[in-house]
């Protein structure tokens, strides 16, 4: 057997690598429903962009959409048509395919200017950051943003370490992967590559070299080709409403300030992101900061092994991307997916070293330590839930019993005994069964506190062809996706008083339990359906 294993090596590290991104990104990613708000948005304006054959303009309930380019929309068409369907697997395998291109990106680069150790070691922290696996199974914009931001901006750095014969094709890939980074999510996707690359310019004194013209002006002919087309028909389109919504108003003001969709967060919002997101990896993040700071120094780029040169230019993309976001007007937690990558890279070199400090192995002890108690705590889960919201969770329970607890243990033995390659595996395979088994349930629990009423509610419209009247829910449009219907009219309460508009059967309304005491006030009517959240109240009369 172990002949077999040694003379065949590659090709199972291979497979082996394979079913890891399997049971990470796409076991059972069309077993649960589409969330609301952004992905019931964004894919059922796919689906109607492939019904309806319009590819330039997007449409959202039935009126112009000027929020974000096409590419995203483009590449979900493209799987409905591969797969004749449109569903949630379809809707999201695009996004677990970008997931892995990302992941392999990071691979395949750290591989060819370190070694293979090295990039198994950075692919597997960034395939197994918790933020980064769980918008992979989301179809929104921003795991496509990402893929486009770090094959360019990798692109770039590959240009550091090749001959000068083959620099120009990753220049060309460079400008090719951040103009579709504009197509998929507008200013970040060319500005988060060329800043990151203009300070790499400045700390390896290479930025004259960027202008040579065998790399700028083939790399931007070919930037404005894939970019300039679809702005420039939409112009042609729509005029001054498409310059006012699309560049002045989601792009410039979206950055400048938070009151565009209301998204205001402190300085230090994505720092707590990190938290989470880079879990469980943030715990040897935190590791190396400490460990590292105070022998930090200022070294020139040429002083520099190969392999602290690539660490270096992954700090110089990391801190760019964390300030470009930070300073936004506009914060949500997705935006910073794109970090994910570069810190990969930066850990991976702490866990390549040999030696476990003695604050690396507090932290795992601490990390180790909570994810044991998580499983613990799960035992007696029951005593502390109301009997509903024990249900709710019910089925997590032994999920986190046996995963969480053999996890915990085995990673307190390992940081004890300095098994640092073990520990590493062990936070791999954590991370890795416990989004096989447990993602769909994760989020099939989310969807008892209110948006299963209203997928159901939806589906009770489609069935009876009624249209939707949606009071104070919040543009939740689920209700779009799953009622297939072409337009869901939300109204908010101040306009209550249209309710008696809508008194004939063609409709169906929806409201909150909490507001039903209000509308009593105004309207008799009689609920139809009841969920936990929402109901569907009927013959409404005005008093």
């Amino acid at each position: 057997m172990k002949e077999i294993i040694l003379k065949y090596k590659k090709q199972l590290t291979f497979i082996f690598f394979l079913l890891v991104l399997y049971f990470l990104y796409f076991y059972n990613i069309g077993t649960y429903s589409l969330l609301d708000v952004d992905e019931t948005r964004y894919v059922d304006m796919a689906k109607k962009m492939f019904e309806n054959k319009e590819f330039f303009t997007l449409y959202l309930n039935g009126e112009y959409f000027f929020e974000k380019p096409p590419l995203f929309f483009w590449i979900e068409n493209i799987s409905f048509f591969v797969f004749r369907n449109i569903s949630e697997f379809t809707a999201r395998i695009p996004i677990a395919i970008q997931a892995v291109l990302t992941v392999s990106c990071v691979y395949f680069v750290s591989s060819k200017v370190i070694s293979k150790k090295f990039g198994i070691l950075a692919a597997m922290i960034l395939a197994t950051s918790l933020e980064f696996i769980i918008l992979s199974k989301i179809a929104i914009l921003d795991m496509l943003l990402t893929s486009c931001i770090i094959l360019s901006t990798f692109s770039g750095f590959m240009t550091f370490f090749v001959n000068n014969k083959n620099k120009k094709y990753f220049w060309w890939l460079f400008y090719i992967f951040s103009a579709l980074g504009v197509l998929s999510k507008g200013i970040p996707g060319i500005v988060i590559p060329f800043g990151i690359m203009f300070f790499a310019g400045l700390y390896t004194k290479k930025i004259k070299e960027y202008f040579k013209p065998e790399y700028f002006w083939p790399g931007l002919i070919l930037f404005l080709l894939i970019v300039l087309p679809w702005h420039i028909s939409m112009l042609k389109i729509h005029g001054a409403l498409f310059y006012d919504e699309y560049i002045i108003k989601h792009h410039i003001m979206r950055f400048l300030g938070s009151e565009v969709i209301n998204r205001e967060r402190p300085l230090y919002f994505y720092f707590l992101t990190l938290l989470w997101g880079f879990f469980p990896w943030i715990a040897s993040f935190i590791s190396l900061l400490f460990e590292k700071y105070k022998a930090f120094k200022y070294v020139p780029f040429e002083a520099l092994n190969v392999q602290r040169q690539f660490v270096a230019l992954n700090i110089i993309g990391a801190l760019f991307t964390i300030i470009f976001f930070s300073a936004s007007g506009t914060k949500l937690i997705t935006y910073i997916l794109p970090i994910y990558a570069f810190l990969a890279v930066i850990l991976a070199n702490y866990w390549n070293e040999k030696k476990m400090s003695d604050i690396f192995k507090i932290t795992a002890l601490l990390l180790n330590f909570l994810i044991f108690s998580i499983g613990v705590g799960a035992c007696f889960i029951k005593q502390f839930l109301s009997p509903m919201l024990y249900n709710d969770v019910a089925e997590l329970k032994w999920i986190a019993i046996l995963l969480f607890i053999p996890a915990g243990c085995l990673g307190i033995v390992f940081a004890i005994t300095n098994k640092k390659f073990k520990l590493f595996i062990t936070y791999s395979v954590f991370m890795v069964l416990l989004t096989g088994i447990a993602s769909n349930h994760f989020f099939n629990i989310d969807y008892k506190f209110g948006q299963q009423d209203l997928i159901q509610f939806a589906q009770i419209a489609n069935k009876h062809n009624k249209n939707i009247i949606a009071y104070n829910t919040g543009k939740r449009y689920s209700l779009l996706y799953y009622s297939d219907s072409d337009f869901v009219k939300f109204i908010y309460p101040d306009e209550k008083v249209e309710l008696k508009n809508y008194l004939n059967k063609n409709y169906l309304i929806i409201v909150r339990n909490k507001d039903l005491e209000k509308i009593n006030t105004i309207l008799d009517f009689k609920i139809s359906h009841k969920g936990r959240k929402y109901s569907v109240i009927e013959h409404i009369e005005h008093r």
